[in-house]
């Protein structure tokens, strides 16, 4: 028997010791030394419709905030920078992500109020306009939405997150070249000039604001003072909201404080649904988030490699897609609020068997001029909303969604508290037969979230009213499917199918593809509002990738 050597033992033991030390410096010196490609991040990024915007939530995230409070921050500050796409007299939908990977949808948008104008409906416009008028106003759910955000994410203190905004809409910012750009379109100067709002965005001759001016929201700061200091229930339940239905009856509206004292915000698991080897988390009905997912699942049951954007192969694409779009404009009056209607009666549009029927009517060679063949109901298109995409330095992510719907809503302003109000209830026009009090609108918002096997994580949503759902999914197809970089699957130009089943291409697009899809037999439609805006986060590989899309002029930021 061998003679035992402790020394020999510890000689081993040592030689371990060392062994692992060297393995934790390579370790530290990899992570150390890693650097992430230019123009990417390695902490946190913020995606907003202006730079501004992003800033703030970044400076937030910096703060030690949560995404939840960049997201807050970054949507008080689009309020002033882009006031025609959102406010505090508006919605939202929050998809938020916590690190272990459990994801919840916090949904605030607009309510129907319990008294409201008899017969709503017969006020429906039958040609695309900016639908004005407080009969459409429906109970503002925004600031009880952050409420409850803030209190389960948030980290920093709620009166924190108002302060730059305040500061902007005191003391002025120069008119943002965006807001400027959408105030001389015809039909939006015409909407301002005779409405209430135009004591915020016009000049003392009564014209619109122009490339120079500064732009102030002296009554909405100090209710935005007010809130900040008191919380929510300055507007719910406190003298802010008696101003504001004060304002609201005197145009006519039908809010009363009850609908405020009664607002609730719905918490909720999202819809996940595999879309190849990703899990897409989305926000369910009366959300657009259905919508979202029976296009891509129908398109993800053809070859869609990088190899078709080459030659006749992106012609059949784009006729694929097409004609998916034809089939959704035909699901439309499938989304609607469960809570009044068929709580399924949206469940078949991620349904397998369904979508396989579907993609049996698709024919590689022709399209169809019978509406009745996609089941389409014309409805009314619009434009509006903003979004923004967050991802901090503890792995939370928030997408969200915001609006106020129509662009300024229904030009409605509230003198006493500065606050824009929504005209939500105008989406029920096209897309249901009646309206009932307590009901959320069914909307094409769909702030989503993606899911890679690999651990690649994406954050994105769409502004643009109807065209939000072609928007977000042909990014998600560019970038999953087609190989594109995040940035280039935003800004590639978009196809857009009306709700006619007329086909629209954005400035840009291919002419020879749009010929190509034009002997297929698609029709061209007239469509002018190309306000399709993508903003997304994405992490793969330990990097951050940030884009605003610059359609708005935005741009992201991050650290």
């Amino acid at each position: 028997m061998a003679k035992y050597k402790p020394w020999l033992v510890c000689c081993f033991i040592l030689a371990g010791l060392i062994c692992a030390v060297a393995l934790v410096c390579l370790c530290i010196v990899s992570l150390v030394g890693r650097e992430c490609p230019s123009g990417s991040f390695m902490h946190a990024a913020v995606s907003a419709d202006s730079l501004q915007c992003s800033e703030i939530g970044k400076s937030m995230l910096q703060q030690g905030g949560s995404a939840v409070d960049g997201a807050i921050a970054a949507l008080l500050c689009t309020s002033v920078v882009n006031p025609q796409s959102m406010g505090i007299g508006g919605g939202s939908i929050f998809t938020i992500r916590n690190k272990k990977g459990n994801v919840k949808v916090y949904n605030f948008r607009e309510t129907v109020p319990q008294s409201f104008k008899t017969n709503l409906l017969n006020d429906c416009p039958t040609t695309f306009e900016l639908i004005t008028g407080s009969q459409w106003i429906g109970v503002p759910g925004e600031l009880r939405g952050y409420e409850a955000v803030h209190k389960q994410y948030g980290k920093l203190p709620w009166a924190k997150l108002f302060e730059p905004t305040i500061k902007m809409a005191s003391e002025g910012i120069p008119l943002p070249a965006f807001l400027g750009k959408v105030l001389n379109i015809s039909i939006v100067k015409n909407h301002v000039e005779k409405s209430s709002i135009c004591e915020v965005f016009c000049n003392k001759n009564k014209t619109v604001l122009r490339t120079g001016d500064i732009l102030k929201f002296p009554k909405l700061a100090e209710t935005m003072k007010t809130i900040a200091e008191q919380g929510a229930d300055a507007f719910y339940t406190g003298k802010i909201g008696h101003d504001l239905i004060q304002d609201i009856e005197a145009a006519g509206g039908t809010l009363k404080t009850e609908d405020l004292k009664s607002f609730k915000v719905r918490v909720e698991d999202p819809w996940t649904v595999p879309v190849g080897n990703t899990q897409m988390h989305i926000p369910p009905p009366p959300a657009g988030g259905a919508l979202l997912a029976f296009i891509l699942r129908l398109m993800k049951g053809f070859p869609l490699t990088p190899n078709s954007l080459d030659g006749g192969q992106t012609i059949q694409m784009y006729h694929h897609y097409i004609e998916a779009a034809k089939f959704a404009n035909g699901q439309r009056r499938s989304i609607s609020d469960p809570v009044f209607n068929n709580k399924k009666s949206a469940d078949h549009l991620i349904d397998p068997s369904f979508i396989n029927r579907i993609r049996d009517m698709i024919f590689s060679n022709r399209t169809h001029d019978n509406s009745y063949y996609y089941n389409a109901k014309p409805s009314r298109d619009h434009v509006g909303t903003t979004h923004v995409s967050v991802l901090d330095e503890d792995g939370l992510a928030v997408a969200a969604t915001s609006t106020i719907n129509h662009l300024f809503g229904g030009g409605i302003y509230s003198k006493q508290t500065g606050i824009i109000l929504n005209n939500e209830l105008s989406d029920f026009c096209g897309r249901a037969d009646v309206v009932r009090a307590g009901e959320q609108p069914p909307s094409s918002m769909t702030p989503a979230i993606l899911e890679s096997k690999s651990g690649g994580l994406l954050v994105i949503g769409g502004s643009g009213g109807s065209i939000i759902t072609s928007a977000v999914a042909l990014s998600i197809m560019n970038r999953l499917w087609l190989g594109m970089n995040l940035k280039d699957a935003i800004a590639e130009p978009i196809v857009f199918v009306n709700s006619n089943n007329s086909v629209d291409f954005e400035t840009g697009f291919n002419k020879s593809l749009i010929d190509g899809l034009r002997a297929l037999g698609h029709k061209s439609g007239n469509w002018q509002y190309f306000m399709n805006v993508v903003n997304a986060v994405e992490k793969e590989n330990g990097c951050i990738v940030a884009v605003s899309d610059s359609r708005k002029m935005g741009m992201s930021a991050g650290y």
